[in-house]
């Protein structure tokens, strides 16, 4: 077994990869890049080794390295994570060299399956059925045309040494396909060095579904069964489940077949992922050589091979949870020369897992990259949460915006999505800005809920989406109302709770506002008027429009809900940053109802404009809630004010013959000290 690992990655995929390696006490080194000297993934490591500077090409792409920190720090393996040199075959073919333990296939196997063309060819010799298309690769628009009249349009462009559907163009009549070849083969050779396209048929709605791959160096394959990953937004995976739903028995089987004759064809070894993609526009009379299959109501399909992925899927745990097993343990002890662990009919599944993937990103901005500083990170603590830090940490700018995975496991599929969604909008990651909001509208999305999803259904939702986008300022402004309001409960609904006398403005307008916010969101202002207040609750409109809001305290942070949504906030020096079922918000605030400036106390404050004549307490004095504080001269008439909570004095804001404003602060009550 491995005894020391260098973990040639970084953020939730290093952690995670950590978290087997402490269960199985093994030691890991960790590297990192100069913007990543903090990160969280060096927690726990044997040891740190800095690569170089903040960029990807300068630190994390660098095998020589990778390889010298393996070294010279006594690794005796390296585990590549996902991304970076993950599928390279020469960094693969150099740890080899350097006399280590490449944790993942050989470099031969990465190599041909990294070569989409090679790969195609492959896999038709060993019976697995593919698109039809083009046999080789080329750069030749006048080839790519012949090809693409043979097959029939619409065609789809793809890069031979391309991956994650960067570069791809779908073609839907010839007299596009001039200028997408030349556009294509220009973006391939800036992005992997390689211009060649292959030419093959375009399916409209087909569904991506992919199979879990493990082979050992003793000639066993085996599957841990299929994922779904229709759910993609520019053919980038957003949110994955296994088992697939929907799927016809007969049809589940081929692909599970298909994909263990494929593994066993080229002697795969260690893990690996081969994806399909599923045609249902297509039924056929019954599974054959070609992957035909079909059902009465339609919902069968023909299945073509896409690629193999030579490495880890970052949705490998919701594998791990229908199965129960521990797939980095796998490739560890695979890498190691031991067998697998369980044969094929020793490998069960348990019910059905829902994973979904947080970005950094601006779904506002077309889904912009957003990286900054999370000043505060809640995640929920009924699922499992692999995720580049805890509490807070940085995005930085140089690398993959994928900050954490949510992953939701149930025993049937309408309980895991359930699970998912909650989670979803209960998530609050404060100082930049993530996906979450976009990720509850889509788990919402009917078509979701039934398992009726293709490759197109995000792109769909999302132009859709864009025209009916709804107005959550009002909903904010409510919640940042609530925020800035003392967290005073008393007798009366008031937040001036105790005998204000002849003053209290709610007995000259009954309908009066308790207080005023005025909340500047974007270049738009508007104003939140809290209209009752009842222990735990508060009744505030905004824009004609009523919400009742709660609130209550975590450490810095306040939580509550406003109407059916969930919301979290943080107090800044000028207002308020709020996520709101997973939308980020920042407002500045204009208080003019209450003063919230005592943060961590209950402010105490002056009913009416007056002067202080009389102080009957002192900073440290226990108080009762109903005790005065004060008492306020105005108009020849003296005005009780009163503790709205037990707590101890923490502040006096004021002196005798002070004369003092209408919701001024007098005192503020610490209500964690009784």
């Amino acid at each position: 077994m491995v005894k020391r690992l260098l973990i040639a990655n970084r953020g939730e995929i290093a952690r995670r990869i950590a978290r087997t390696c402490r269960r199985l006490d093994i030691e890991y080194v960790a590297v990192h890049s100069e913007a990543d000297s903090a990160a969280a993934h060096l927690d726990g490591a044997f040891e740190q080794v800095l690569l170089g500077p903040s960029p990807a090409a300068d630190s994390y792409l660098r095998a020589d390295a990778l390889i010298d920190a393996a070294l010279r720090t006594g690794c005796d393996a390296v585990h590549p994570g996902y991304g970076f040199l993950s599928e390279n075959p020469e960094f693969a073919a150099a740890v080899t060299e350097a006399g280590l333990v490449f944790v993942g296939p050989g470099a031969d196997t990465i190599a041909a399956m990294g070569d989409k063309a090679t790969a195609k060819r492959l896999m038709a010799e060993a019976g697995v059925p593919v698109l039809p298309g083009s046999a080789t690769a080329t750069e030749s628009a006048d080839e790519i045309r012949a090809g693409a009249a043979e097959i029939g349009y619409p065609v789809i462009l793809k890069p031979v040494a391309g991956g994650g559907g960067k570069g791809m163009q779908v073609i839907e009549r010839e007299s596009d396909l001039a200028p997408a070849v030349e556009a294509a083969v220009r973006l391939a050779r800036a992005n992997f060095g390689d211009g060649r396209l292959l030419v093959e048929r375009y399916l409209r709605r087909p569904r991506h579904i992919e199979v879990q791959v493990f082979g050992d160096t003793h000639g066993t394959v085996v599957h841990l069964f299929e994922r779904e990953c229709s759910l993609q937004r520019r053919h980038q995976k957003i949110v994955e489940e296994a088992p697939a739903a929907n799927l016809p028995a007969d049809l589940r089987e081929a692909l599970l077949a298909a994909a263990v004759r494929g593994a066993r064809a080229i002697g795969y070894v260690n893990a690996g992922t081969f994806e399909f993609i599923v045609d249902t526009d297509v039924a056929g009379a019954g599974v054959g050589s070609a992957g035909g299959v079909g059902d009465a109501d339609g919902s069968g399909g023909r299945f073509y091979f896409l690629e193999v992925n030579t490495r880890l899927q970052v949705e490998h745990p919701v594998t791990e949870a229908i199965t129960g097993l521990d797939l980095v343990e796998w490739q560890l002890l695979v890498a190691a020369g031991e067998q697998l662990p369980l044969a094929q009919g020793e490998i069960t599944a348990s019910g059905h897992a829902v994973e979904c993937r947080v970005y950094a990103e601006d779904p506002d901005a077309d889904f912009r990259p957003a990286p900054g500083r999370a000043l505060a990170a809640v995640w929920p603590t009924d699922l499992r949460v692999d995720a580049a830090f805890d509490g807070r940490g940085e995005v930085p700018v140089f690398y993959d915006p994928m900050i954490a995975k949510l992953i939701a496991h149930g025993p049937a599929r309408p309980a895991a999505l359930r699970q998912l969604l909650h989670a979803v909008r209960s998530t609050a990651v404060l100082g930049v800005t993530t996906n979450l909001g976009f990720l509850a509208d889509l788990l919402r999305d009917t078509r979701v809920s039934a398992g009726l999803t293709d490759t197109h259904l995000v792109d769909e939702f999302t132009a859709r989406a864009a025209g009916h986008r709804r107005d959550t300022d009002p909903v904010a402004a409510a919640c940042a109302a609530a925020m800035a309001l003392p967290a005073r409960t008393g007798p009366a609904e008031s937040p001036w709770s105790g005998t204000v006398g002849a003053f209290d403005r709610r007995l000259l307008d009954p309908r009066a506002p308790l207080g005023r916010v005025a909340c500047r969101i974007g270049g738009r202002t508007l104003e939140a008027a809290l209209l009752t207040r009842r222990a735990g609750s508060l009744t505030v409109e905004v824009a004609g429009e009523r919400f009742t809001v709660t609130r209550t305290s975590d450490g810095p942070l306040l939580r509550g809900t406003v109407g059916e949504s969930l919301w979290t906030g943080l107090r800044r020096a000028d207002g308020c940053e709020l996520v709101v079922d997973g939308r980020r918000m920042a407002l500045t605030l204009d208080v003019t109802g209450e003063d919230d400036s005592a943060a961590g106390g209950d402010a105490v404050t002056s009913p009416m404009p007056g002067t202080v004549v009389q102080l009957p307490v002192a900073v440290g004095d226990v108080v009762q809630q109903g005790d005065t504080v004060a008492i306020v001269e105005a108009m020849k008439m003296e005005n009780r004010v009163l503790a709205s909570a037990s707590g101890v004095v923490e502040e006096i804001r004021c002196a005798l013959a002070d004369i003092v404003s209408a919701d001024q602060v007098l005192v503020v009550i610490d209500t964690d000290q009784t």
